[in-house]
């Protein structure tokens, strides 16, 4: 089971379109997401910080209402995504997405047909992570047992920690903001695995 953003997707492309909606400097935002994560925020904070007062969701319908909404394609994606769900399918393993991301992000993940049996966000069920509700929901997706099922994320606190709460076994991978700046945390040091590449994954999980 695995998380989206910067686990399979790079989260680029969004933060620079939210750049030029606002019409601020990429690295400026850039470097206001680094800051929050920095201090454990949420990364949403630093949309806060360079628009004191933004209401996000009337933003992003705005957004979409003038043809420069969410977009994802194959470039989106880090490049082991397709080749490690697709030897992870092979091994006979059940591959499942569940992420927090918005209804519109979980049609735009199945238009990329990735090789997963299911794919869902926290926007199509209304609850997110780190909520114990948002595993509960995900186990009835996989229709697997808690302790047959491997999370895998790269925010410790958000995916790993939550996950091992629900009984999951779980894998962070260190890429992303959160990824390599947490990699060395407590909760991120208590994932049954730990790997730089979804590519480590069938070696370790197809047995």
């Amino acid at each position: 089971m695995f998380d989206v953003g910067e686990t399979l997707i790079k989260d680029d492309r969004g933060w620079g379109a939210w750049a030029d909606w606002l019409g601020i400097p990429r690295h400026t935002l850039s470097a206001l997401v680094g800051a929050v994560v920095a201090q454990g925020r949420d990364n949403t904070d630093a949309l806060r910080l360079a628009r004191p007062g933004i209401d996000i969701e009337a933003e992003s319908r705005a957004r979409e209402e003038a043809g420069r909404g969410e977009h994802l394609d194959d470039t989106d994606l880090y490049p082991d995504v397709r080749p490690a769900l697709q030897a992870l399918r092979a091994a006979g393993l059940r591959v499942v997405i569940a992420g927090n991301q918005t209804a519109r992000a979980g049609e735009l993940l199945r238009a990329l047909a990735l090789p997963a049996d299911a794919i869902a966000t926290s926007g199509e069920w209304g609850v997110a992570k780190p909520k114990a509700e948002f595993f509960t929901r995900a186990l009835e997706l996989a229709h697997a047992e808690p302790g047959r099922t491997v999370y895998v994320g790269d925010h410790p606190t958000h995916d790993c920690a939550p996950a091992a709460a629900a009984g999951l076994r779980t894998v962070h991978v260190r890429r992303g903001p959160v990824g390599h700046l947490w990699a060395n945390s407590r909760e991120a040091a208590a994932a049954d695995w730990r790997v730089d590449s979804l590519m480590e994954l069938p070696g370790l999980l197809g047995g």
